[in-house]
C-alpha cells in the first residue's frame, strides 16, 4: 500500500517526487524509499517525544534544520533498532541506508542544508552468498507439473521466467503487443526497473507456449484488452495471483522450500551461463542489470564442475605404494 504523501514532511516528499520524475525511478523503489525514510524519522521522533507507538507519531514538522541536526551516530542507532527490534537483515539495514544516505545527498544538493552530515556512513557488512536456483533436473518437474483450468496460461507463465528471466513486475506488465514477429526471430520489449525498456529474443520453448496460450485466451469481456496474461476475471493478472501460482507448482513439485517467483529468475540467468555458456555481458543485458558486477553473482560454479575440476587433477588417480615392513623396522633402529 502506498504511503500517504500528507503524511511526510514537506522536503521528503520533494525528494520522492525528484526521484520519480527526475531521476525516473520506478513507483515501487520510490515507495521503498518512501518507506525506509519514514521508519527512520518515525524511530528518531520516538526518541524526541518517548512514544513507542509509531503510528500515533507525526513526522510532518521535520525541517530542513532538523534534518541537518541529525548524526552518523543517530542513523547507527535506528540500525541498531531496525536489527534487534525488528530483526531486518543486513541487507534489508543496508538499503535503508542507502536511503538515508541518497535524501541527505539530495539536500545537500539542494542546499536545503550547509553540509552533508551523512557522507561518511558506513554500509553494514553483507555476507556473499549465491543465488539460490532450480536445476535442470528440477526445472523441468515443474513444467512437467503445471495443469489445471489455466494450464496454457500457467505453463507460458513459468516458461518465460526459466528461458528469460524477467521480474515479476516485468512479466504482469506485458502486452501481446509488446511481442514482434520477423521473418528469423521472435522478440519482446520488456520494461524494467526505471521505466528501462531491453529487447530479449524468445526461443521456441516460449514461442510454442505463448502460441498455445493466445489460442484459449479469452477474448470477451476483457478488461484490459493490451494485457497479455489475463486473471479469471479477464483483467490483467496481478502479481500476487502469479506468486501464487508459482507457489503451488513449486509446492507440487517438491520445490516449495526457499523458492519463489525470483528464484525462477535466478534458474534462467544459472542456466543460460552454465548450460548455454552465455557471455556475462549478454547475460547483463537480457536480465537488464545496470552494473556487470550485479550479472556476475551468477557466474558461481556448480558442484558439478567443481567435483570435474578435482577429478581433472593428474593426482586424481595416484595410489599410495605398498610400505615396506622391513624398511620401516630399520628406520625405527636408526
Amino acid at each position: 500500500m502506498a504511503i500517504a504523501r500528507s503524511t511526510l514532511p514537506q522536503l521528503l516528499r520533494e525528494f520522492l517526487i525528484d526521484l520519480n520524475v527526475v531521476k525516473n525511478k520506478s513507483n515501487l523503489t520510490v515507495e521503498e524509499y518512501a518507506s525506509d525514510l519514514r521508519t527512520f524519522l518515525l524511530y528518531i521522533a520516538s526518541k524526541q517525544s518517548d512514544e513507542k507507538d509509531f503510528s500515533k507519531i507525526d513526522i510532518t514538522y521535520f525541517t530542513a534544520d532538523d534534518f541537518a541536526k541529525l548524526t552518523n551516530d543517530d542513523v547507527y542507532e535506528f540500525l541498531a533498532f531496525c536489527k534487534t527490534e525488528r530483526n531486518n537483515s543486513a541487507k534489508t539495514r543496508a538499503r535503508k541506508l542507502s536511503s538515508i544516505r541518497t535524501f541527505y545527498r539530495f539536500l545537500a544538493n539542494r542546499h536545503h542544508i550547509p553540509t552533508n552530515p551523512m557522507s561518511n556512513l558506513e554500509s553494514p557488512k553483507i555476507e556473499k552468498t549465491l543465488p539460490k536456483f532450480l536445476t535442470l533436473e528440477q526445472s523441468i518437474d515443474l513444467l512437467n507439473c503445471i495443469d489445471g483450468p489455466n494450464k496454457e496460461r500457467d505453463f507460458c507463465i513459468i516458461t518465460l521466467f526459466l528461458n528469460c528471466g524477467m521480474r515479476l513486475a516485468e512479466l504482469v506488465s506485458l502486452n501481446y503487443n509488446d511481442i514482434s514477429y520477423t521473418k528469423n526471430s521472435v522478440y519482446v520489449i520488456i520494461t524494467g526497473k526505471g521505466n528501462k525498456q531491453r529487447m530479449v529474443y524468445l526461443n521456441q520453448a516460449c514461442v510454442d507456449s505463448i502460441a498455445a496460450y493466445m489460442r484459449v485466451r479469452p477474448k470477451d469481456g476483457v478488461v484490459d484488452k493490451n494485457a497479455l496474461f489475463l486473471s479469471d476475471r479477464r483483467q490483467r493478472i496481478s502479481p500476487k495471483t502469479v506468486q501464487h501460482l508459482v507457489k503451488t507448482y513449486l509446492e507440487k513439485a517438491g520445490l516449495g522450500d526457499g523458492y519463489s517467483v525470483h528464484k525462477l529468475r535466478h534458474t534462467a540467468a544459472t542456466l543460460m551461463y552454465q548450460h548455454g555458456h552465455v557471455d556475462t555481458l549478454a547475460l547483463k543485458e537480457i536480465l537488464g542489470h545496470e552494473s556487470l558486477a550485479t550479472t556476475q553473482i551468477y557466474t558461481h560454479v556448480s558442484p558439478q564442475q567443481l567435483k570435474a575440476a578435482a577429478d581433472s587433477n593428474p593426482l586424481a588417480s595416484f595410489k599410495a605404494t605398498k610400505s615396506n615392513d622391513n624398511s620401516n623396522s630399520d628406520d625405527s633402529n636408526n
